[in-house]
């Protein structure tokens, strides 16, 4: 079945929300299945850029997994298990767990995080293959827009 073109007109009247849901799940699959594809998961990326001094983290120092939870709350999914994630990284050996149940990145760890962010300049590509820069500002804009018309904040 092949859905029919859509106008400006009709596009124009349609809820963000819906559009931005769309998106929302599509990127994040797409993002999710070329990290499968080179051996980890988005869990396992954000714990480690969370707790590298060179990335998210402000002092290097480990963090529990309640406190992990904490700091990616704004984009963690309700699917993701950061307790099974981190096992997978304390098995690699990339994080190691002290007596107080604090998660700490290793050398290792750190050198798997650098490894890692080298995939996003691709996944970035792919998914911005025939949208010109200026577009896509101006679709950033349009959506902070959308945001605080809501009451939402930019940050």
């Amino acid at each position: 079945m092949t859905a029919r073109p859509i106008s400006d007109v009709e596009l124009a009247g349609q809820p963000a929300a819906y559009w931005t849901g769309v998106a929302y799940e599509a990127l994040i699959a797409f993002t999710r299945a070329r990290q499968a594809e080179k051996g980890y998961t988005q869990p396992q990326f954000w714990l480690l850029r969370n707790l590298s001094a060179n990335d998210i983290s402000p002092d290097g120092r480990g963090m529990t997994l309640a406190e992990l939870q904490a700091a990616m709350v704004s984009y963690i999914r309700p699917e993701d298990d950061l307790v099974a994630e981190a096992e997978v990284l304390l098995e690699r050996g990339w994080l190691t767990r002290d007596s107080e149940n604090r998660l700490w990145l290793t050398e290792e760890g750190e050198q798997a995080r650098v490894d890692l962010a080298r995939n996003a300049p691709a996944i970035r590509a792919a998914l911005h293959d025939g949208i010109d820069d200026t577009d896509y500002v101006t679709t950033v804009k349009v959506l902070q827009r959308l945001i605080r018309n809501a009451g939402g904040m930019v940050v």
